[in-house]
Formats: structure tokens, C-alpha cells, sequence
């Protein structure tokens, strides 16, 4: 999968350093760039595209929000996380009808500012399986992070975690034939093993059928069945 581009708008360079070393400790994230005013941000979206925007309130020539409009209008599918000392609600209240992921407020923890990343990664490698749409899909996606206690709560094993079971989960609706585990590692964007330890997971409660299949040349391979 490739990595997640994500952009620092912040006119406080000491800051911007700050949390470009709190997106160092993610594999899945690549900081593409910073910016310290509204201009240069809206350059910097135009040139490297990110996935993601940290985005500053208080800004030299322009508020972020005031920018938003703009950002929405001409760069749509960047997601952005407003990270600001702005306490007035207005603020907040725009922010959430330009559909921010999340609004952090200064100083930010590196506890919560984990938190929220997180969240953002698993909602985007959600959003970049190749699967189809269905409510459980939906579900999962429009509770982002917030899955951290059901999964303790519905007794899951160590080393399968509930966003990654309902992506393998998804995988199966509406499908008929066979999948091996690297074709389904392929769709929800994980090695083979991983999606090897799903499966087995799901066999295991009978909520797939795993078989033995002979190819052309004699050789073995474990498919997967969806049981519906």
C-alpha cells in the first residue's frame, strides 16, 4: 500500500517540527511538506497533493479557516485535522461544516495526537480497500478509532484487531467463489500471512469454509468460502 502524503500547515516552525517528529513513528506516513502562511499552503496542496492536511487556525496572512472554502473547492479529497490554540467556537463549529476529520486544540499531547493519526490511518486504508460497499463496511468507517473498546469487550484474540476482521469480513459479501489468502491480502491491502491469520480466525467460528484446492499443476492451495 502506498504510504499516506500528509501536509503540515503551521506558522510556527518549532511547532510544524514537533509534530513532523510525532508522524515519524508511523511506517504508513510520509510528510511531504510544510507550510507557514495560507499562500504557501495552498501551493503546497497544489504541488504535492497529500492525503492529509494539519492545518493551523492562526495563520500570518490568512486564517485556516477562512481557507477551507477554498481547500474544499479546489482540492476536495484531501482530508484535513485542524490543530489550533482557537478555543471560540466559531471556529470549531465552521470546521465541522467543511467535514474536518478531527480538531485538536493546543498544546496537543503526543498520547492524543497518536490517537487521532491512528484513527485517520485506519480510516483511510478502510477507504482504499478494494471491496464493496456494505453496512458493516460503513459501520466501521464512520466509527474510525472508536473501536478500541468494543474490541476488548467482544473478547477478540491477540493479533486480530476489529477494523482489519471487518475489512476481511467484507471481502466475502456477496462472493461465491474461492478467495486464497493472498487474493484477499491484496484487497484489503495486507501481506498474505496477515490476511492468513484472519482467515484461519474466521474458519475457525465457521464463518468461512476453508478447502483444499488442486490447481492445473497439482499443487495445493487453501481457499476461503464465505458460508452465507
Amino acid at each position: 500500500m502506498d504510504k499516506i502524503k500528509v501536509a503540515i500547515a503551521e506558522d510556527d516552525f518549532r511547532i510544524a517540527d514537533i509534530h513532523e517528529k510525532f508522524l515519524e513513528k508511523f511506517k504508513e506516513i510520509e510528510v511531504v511538506g510544510k507550510s507557514l502562511n495560507g499562500e504557501q499552503t495552498l501551493q503546497l496542496l497544489e504541488q504535492k497533493t497529500p492525503d492529509l492536511l494539519l492545518l493551523d487556525v492562526y495563520m500570518p496572512d490568512r486564517l485556516g479557516s477562512e481557507l477551507l472554502p477554498t481547500i474544499r473547492e479546489n482540492f476536495p479529497k484531501v482530508s484535513i485535522i485542524m490543530i489550533t490554540a482557537a478555543t471560540d467556537k466559531v471556529f470549531l463549529e465552521k470546521a465541522l461544516s467543511y467535514g474536518v476529520e478531527n480538531y485538536l486544540i493546543k498544546p496537543v499531547s503526543r498520547e492524543r495526537f497518536d490517537e487521532v493519526i491512528q484513527d485517520y490511518i485506519k480510516k483511510h486504508a478502510l477507504l482504499s480497500a478494494a471491496q464493496e460497499v456494505n453496512q458493516n463496511y460503513v459501520d466501521l468507517l464512520f466509527r474510525k478509532g472508536k473501536s478500541e473498546a468494543p474490541t476488548k469487550s467482544a473478547g477478540l484474540p491477540k493479533g486480530i484487531d476489529e477494523i482489519t476482521l471487518g475489512k476481511v469480513k467484507a471481502v466475502f459479501h456477496d462472493r461465491r467463489e474461492g478467495l486464497s489468502a493472498e487474493e484477499v491480502g491484496k484487497e484489503i491491502g495486507a501481506s498474505r500471512i496477515t490476511a492468513r491469520r484472519y482467515l484461519e480466525y474466521l474458519s475457525s467460528n465457521q464463518e468461512v469454509r476453508a478447502e483444499v484446492v488442486y490447481g492445473i499443476v497439482g499443487r495445493p492451495e487453501r481457499k476461503y468460502y464465505s458460508v452465507l
